[in-house]
């Protein structure tokens, strides 16, 4: 929230100069509405925050679905980001203990069964959450994925405990 004066924010406790080069001085806050009003100042209201995940700007929400533009680019909508998201995420946790899977491979010495659990976990973690996301329907469903219960971890990053 500022006063403007040709589009420049006029500080509190600044002196400042109009387009006429009056210089007015920095108490100029103590002047009533009507004497800040025929000085040109005018009183602008912050923009409308917005949560910048979900929204482009106040009231303009990005979309879900893929949108394909005029010139056949295609815009990822939050959907597709998410699941790219979960699939990194799923990647990222399952890494630490790929090197068990390649020494399976080389040596056939397997993987002690709780980082085998482990892994199946993390990859039916990345289905249930894929899976809810592309059930959402609305931008109000697809924003209740990332509301954590008081207990919990949200349902987008409902993840099983590392090993």
């Amino acid at each position: 929230m500022a006063y403007k004066y040709s589009g420049r924010i006029i500080r509190a406790g600044k002196a400042w100069t109009d387009n006429d080069g009056i210089q007015h001085p920095s108490n100029w806050m103590l002047w009533d509405a009507a004497t800040k009003a025929a000085k040109g100042l005018v009183w602008e209201d912050d923009p409308a925050s917005f949560d910048g995940r979900f929204y482009w700007s106040a009231g303009v929400a990005k979309s879900l679905d893929d949108v394909t533009e005029e010139d056949g680019t295609i815009t990822k909508g939050l959907k597709s980001n998410a699941i790219a998201t979960v699939k990194a995420q799923a990647a990222g946790l399952l890494a630490p203990t790929d090197w068990y899977v390649v020494r399976k491979a080389e040596t056939n010495e397997g993987a002690p069964e709780n980082v085998l659990q482990y892994r199946s976990d993390v990859r039916a973690a990345s289905g249930t959450i894929e899976a809810a996301i592309t059930a959402a329907t609305t931008l109000e469903d697809f924003m209740a994925l990332y509301e954590a219960p008081e207990d919990g971890n949200a349902p987008i990053n409902d993840w099983p405990e590392e090993v």
